[in-house]
């Protein structure tokens, strides 16, 4: 689906996608502050990075047509955010499916809920493409979400210093 500012997932049985704005601040810092939910990362993100975050959303759609959206029930409880977005891994430039659920909402499976819908998305608008999800190697239900996608281990990220990412892929049909 595309709105005028760019694409966007269709709405599952449980989830609907908006973009990320900064009245989202709030419940955004407090997932992408939570030390357990960003377990994976380097460290959680702190306020001011969310707001960050927030912005970098808004330009991404603006300038490739997909972002990270915020993910939400259809009664408007903020669940996280999840999408489509440029990263690369060893230099190479893919789309990847992220996303990050609130704790108390983790497996119920939203995030493959949320996740199957990007790559529905994706399957449309960029087939014969490489879609990845970049998982820290430890991250098993990250990765679980991506297989459930039919993504497969496709290549060891070594471009961080710290740490040897797995990235999942599929190459989406072409039309």
């Amino acid at each position: 689906m595309a709105d005028a500012r760019g694409l966007r997932p269709s709405p599952t049985a449980r989830l609907r996608f908006r973009e990320l704005v900064q009245g989202d601040l709030d419940e955004l810092a407090a997932l992408l502050g939570d030390p357990e939910a960003m377990a994976y990362y380097p460290e959680p993100k702190t306020r001011e990075q969310t707001a960050d975050w927030i912005e970098r959303t808004a330009v991404s759609q603006r300038e490739h047509g997909h972002t990270l959206w915020a993910i939400e029930g259809h009664d408007g409880e903020f669940l996280g955010d999840c999408g489509i977005t440029w990263q690369s891994y060893n230099g190479i430039a893919v789309r990847e499916i992220g996303y990050h659920l609130v704790r108390a909402r983790q497996g119920q499976g939203l995030a493959t809920e949320a996740a199957r819908s990007c790559l529905e998305l994706a399957r449309r608008e960029f087939p014969g493409e490489t879609l990845t999800a970049i998982i820290h190697p430890d991250n098993v239900a990250s990765r679980r979400v991506a297989e459930k996608l039919g993504m497969i281990h496709i290549a060891d990220d070594h471009a961080h210093p710290w740490i040897t990412r797995t990235v999942m892929g599929l190459v989406l049909p072409s039309r």
